[in-house]
């Protein structure tokens, strides 16, 4: 081609606007069908709260299997109907469950269960978040859940909304009867000390929003400040009309790395100096809920 063809073609280029930058939610919102995952719904756990708040709980077998089948043996068994939140600790944790001690444990909820805090790392797709953390020698997302590992064992970390089982001293390693989630900054020094059974995909500003306990560790001293649970069920076991349907964006997706690649490098006009890098726990997985 002459040099003199190129001019009309280098003006045209010059004055074609930039390519839109997007940003993480705008690249969530545009992604494919292809780039989501259906939440299993025998893995959901639907709990109905006295205040009128819904909470919506993805369980992760993958991770505890052992204590994911106690908790759906709890939820069958109506462990969590009639119990309550019994702790609200401002920056840390709510936790529910175990609020009559006396109640027996439902037909078919083991007592002692092995210590489910990490898993083998082989065998698990995972994608690496391509930035250095504090707390583990690798992280990522398998699954569509985040994943930290020490390239030998991987585990679930304590990111906001995750949730993870109350225990005793050890060797107890509760029985799920018990559940917790973070509700603020990420208390990564837990990870590989407690079970973490999956997350809060729905609801979270219900549990965010209720009165921190004046106790200590934000435990309530009067009952009647508690929050009562109506009921809890897997979702597997409500009608398919009446279920609501959530999916999670899978790891391996395209739309994913794009939406990693925004959290960690914000370009958009309001940002002056982009960051270069994000937490894992501040690259949550997207999870919607869908007709």
């Amino acid at each position: 081609m002459r040099r003199t063809a190129l001019i009309p073609l280098l003006v045209l280029l010059a004055a074609a606007p930039p390519p839109a930058i997007q940003s993480p939610g705008e690249i969530v919102a545009a992604a494919p069908a292809s780039a989501w995952r259906a939440v299993d719904p025998d893995n959901l756990v639907l709990m109905d709260l006295a205040n009128g708040g819904h909470v919506a709980i993805e369980l992760a077998p993958a991770f505890a299997p052992a204590h994911v089948a106690n908790i759906r043996a709890l939820v069958r068994g109506h462990w969590f109907d009639g119990n309550a939140i019994v702790r609200v600790q401002d920056n840390y944790v709510v936790q529910w469950g175990g609020a009559d001690e006396k109640k027996p444990l439902p037909a078919g909820v083991a007592a002692h269960l092995p210590a489910e805090y990490e898993r083998p790392r082989a065998g698990l797709a995972m994608r690496p978040l391509g930035f250095r953390d504090a707390y583990a020698a690798e992280v990522g997302d398998a699954d569509g859940w985040p994943v930290a590992s020490d390239g030998k064992s991987a585990w679930l970390p304590h990111c906001y909304g995750m949730v993870g089982v109350g225990r005793d001293m050890p060797p107890d390693t509760g029985t799920g009867a018990e559940l917790y989630t973070v509700i603020g900054q990420a208390p990564r020094h837990l990870d590989r000390n407690i079970t973490v059974v999956g997350r809060v995909i729905d609801g979270i500003e219900t549990m965010t929003a209720l009165p921190r306990g004046t106790g200590d560790l934000g435990f309530y001293t009067d009952p009647a400040q508690r929050t009562g649970i109506v009921r809890a069920r897997m979702a597997s076991d409500v009608p398919a009309a009446d279920r609501p349907r959530y999916q999670a964006m899978r790891s391996d997706a395209p739309a994913f790395a794009a939406y990693v690649d925004a959290r960690a490098n914000r370009r958009d006009a309001f940002f002056v100096r982009p960051a270069g890098a994000v937490d894992l726990c501040n690259a949550p997985v997207p999870v919607r809920r869908v007709p």
